[in-house]
């Protein structure tokens, strides 16, 4: 676990010269009473160390090249209810660590090491008590002014940094988000299966969930959507309490996260297992525009390559099937396509399912390198309208899949999810 982490430490060590870095994980949340929310480490965290455990701040020593951990020590007693924690000794030893401290040594170690730094770099204004802990380790060191100690005399945003070295994966995370869509696939393909007319959306749900957890995923890199029928036409649906109608189109929209990485996959299918026809030429035009989209993303393609071109099908898709009058250009110039197409066609994925990273550069969209990866997820989202053919009302399609860009192309890493109509037609019927 600690030599990709260690390495992406050494990385960020040479950006700093002889600054500090600091990065604190994320704060525990009470859900209600006594009671948390299940705890998840800051990404950032995360990336730098895969040490998973709350109430731990990470200094990297630029003048030294040390990396050094503030964690909680173990402890016999609390552990009996809460479980095991690493302490300073087990997180040098399993994390590759150069020092470990306890918790309570920060207001002594920091500030000496802050002293005489040109730089300081940690997350401002993420996390103002931890904003406020930064200002006390600082004023420590003023008040040393008279001795010639000296405070760093930059101060640096963290994520500037980390978002751009996140936006392009090593090995060990393109190894995980693999394994992320794998079981997110299998996740879409149980409920797939299991699906019949008179379900509640929530019973599809928890196929889903029994799939990811089965497979060693514990969570949802985020609430998962099922919807059925008009639901479908809502992007952010999650309620997933409706019955499922005989003739309904179901979108689920769901993945799994995997030590910390998210799969993230939608896929649309007729609840009885086969497409009606105004369904079936939605769904095509969806399909292809998904495609198109995939084909775009290669090394050097602007990242908006790959709306362009979804979008493109789609505008056309929605000429043919009569949803919009005019000509492709002039529906594209006018935005008319976004009463039925109103979302991107994709974001960066990653230790979060909405990844960061800056799309342009000094206002120039930056190009596709190997090691990105990027969702390409175009869709059609047709509400009743007086001026809308009825065959047509309350059809929602989405088609989504994760994509990880490669020296001479791509690789969709999803694709074990069925999405041709033949596909899920086939797997519906238990072949």
């Amino acid at each position: 676990m600690s030599q990709p982490h260690a390495a992406r430490r050494r990385r960020l060590l040479t950006q700093i010269g002889d600054g500090v870095v600091l990065l604190p994980t994320a704060p525990e949340a009470v859900r209600n009473a006594d009671c948390h929310y299940p705890y998840r480490a800051d990404s950032h965290f995360l990336y730098l160390t895969g040490f998973a455990e709350p109430e731990a701040v990470l200094l990297l020593d630029g003048r030294s090249g040390k990396s050094i951990l503030f964690c909680r020590e173990r402890n016999p007693e609390m552990e009996i209810w809460e479980g095991f924690r690493h302490g300073p000794d087990g997180a040098r030893e399993v994390f590759g660590f150069d020092e470990v401290y306890a918790l309570s040594e920060m207001a002594a170690r920091i500030p000496e090491l802050l002293t005489d730094r040109s730089q300081l770099w940690w997350p401002l204004g993420h996390d103002e008590a931890f904003d406020r802990r930064v200002n006390t380790w600082l004023e420590a060191v003023r008040a040393q002014a008279r001795s010639g100690a000296r405070p760093p005399s930059h101060y640096g945003d963290l994520r500037v940094l980390l978002d751009e070295m996140r936006m392009v994966k090593d090995e060990d995370e393109i190894a995980l988000l693999r394994r992320a869509g794998e079981i997110s696939a299998a996740g879409h393909i149980q409920a797939m299966r299991a699906a019949r007319p008179g379900m509640h959306e929530y019973q599809l749900e928890a196929e889903l969930l029994h799939a990811f957890v089965g497979r060693g995923a514990r969570y949802q890199a985020y609430e998962s959507i099922v919807a059925a029928g008009a639901n479908a036409c809502t992007l952010h649906y999650v309620a997933n309490d409706a019955w499922i109608r005989d003739g309904d189109l179901v979108l689920i929209d769901a993945g799994c996260e995997l030590q910390g990485y998210a799969g993230d996959i939608t896929r649309t299918f007729p609840a009885n297992g086969r497409f009606s026809g105004p369904q079936r030429d939605v769904y095509e035009v969806v399909l292809a525009a998904e495609l198109a989209g995939i084909d775009a993303v290669k090394p050097g393609a602007a990242w908006h390559a790959p709306g362009d071109a979804a979008l493109r099908v789609l505008a056309q898709g929605m000429l043919d099937l009569g949803l919009l009058s005019g000509t492709l250009d002039g529906v594209i110039e006018s935005g008319a396509y976004r009463r039925f197409y109103m979302h991107g066609v994709g974001h960066m994925i990653g230790l979060d399912v909405h990844d960061v990273g800056q799309r342009k550069l000094h206002g120039q969209w930056r190009s596709y390198q190997p090691g990105m990866c990027t969702t390409i997820e175009p869709g059609l989202y047709i509400r009743p309208a007086d001026d809308v053919p009825a065959a047509f009302h309350n059809i929602g399609v989405r088609i989504e899949d994760d994509v990880l860009v490669t020296a001479d192309g791509n690789e969709v890493y999803t694709a074990a999810a069925p999405k041709t109509i033949a596909e899920i037609e086939a797997l519906m019927r238990g072949e």
